[in-house]
């Protein structure tokens, strides 16, 4: 197959950036590079060409690490949020792909972003927060913070048998008060409280009621002495 050096007007992929002067199949270079306007032919006249293309090329690249850098300190600083099916037990159903967060990070936040940029050491098979690494320019690593949620929403915990239920502790009784001997050796009742436990004035002991049948009668004067009679003289002391 016949080969044909050219001259990369536009980077490419796989194949070189701008100023490259690399060899290509006679065929592609004429009916896709050439046409397209994506290179030229090595020739003398194209060769003056090479320094212009270079300095346009550090201008872009130079361009495109600034605005990646820019982009990088962004979307770390985001969270963003992929729904996902899932069973009854939380489990998900399926993996959440580089795709995927391309095109939430596109309708969540109005980035586009190559998947291609986006780095999975594996697919995402949990819920929860995930870090994952974006390689947005050679120069250029960040992180961005995938939450996967579910679509399905997980049963409401069940309440736990009654059976199982924690027993509750009696109430602690009060204390009563100091008891004290009463009459004959027994027990009588506390200090100052009766049988109900209801604090009184004085206790049953020391309180005497008056009775109503003996009730005090007042003091009768002194019976005035009799006149002596007459012809009675009074004895003599």
């Amino acid at each position: 197959m016949a080969k044909t050096e050219v001259i990369l007007i536009q980077n490419i992929v796989g194949l070189g950036g701008e100023s490259d002067q690399v060899k290509v199949a006679a065929g592609y270079a004429r009916n896709y590079l050439f046409p397209q306007g994506l290179a030229v032919p090595l020739t003398g006249a194209n060769k003056r060409r090479i320094e212009a293309l270079r300095q346009r090329r550090a201008e872009r690249e130079a361009n495109e690490l600034n605005t990646m850098s820019e982009l990088g300190k962004s979307l770390s600083k985001l969270i963003c949020v992929v729904m996902a099916k899932t069973g009854e037990d939380g489990k998900m159903f399926g993996t959440v792909t580089s795709g995927m967060i391309a095109d939430q990070l596109k309708t969540q936040f109005d980035v586009t972003l190559d998947k291609k940029k986006i780095h999975l050491d594996q697919p995402i098979r949990a819920l929860g927060d995930h870090e994952i690494e974006l390689r947005l320019h050679p120069d250029v690593v960040a992180t961005l913070k995938v939450r996967v949620e579910s679509t399905t929403p997980l049963p409401a915990p069940t309440a736990a048998p009654a059976g199982e239920a924690k027993k509750e502790e009696p109430p602690k009784t009060e204390k009563r008060g100091r008891r004290f001997e009463g009459a004959h050796g027994k027990p009588g009742t506390p200090y100052g409280k009766g049988e109900t436990g209801e604090k009184k004035a004085h206790g049953p002991r020391f309180e005497r009621q008056a009775r109503p049948d003996k009730a005090h009668k007042p003091e009768q004067a002194p019976k005035a002495e009799k006149p002596p009679s007459a012809g009675k003289t009074p004895k003599a002391p």
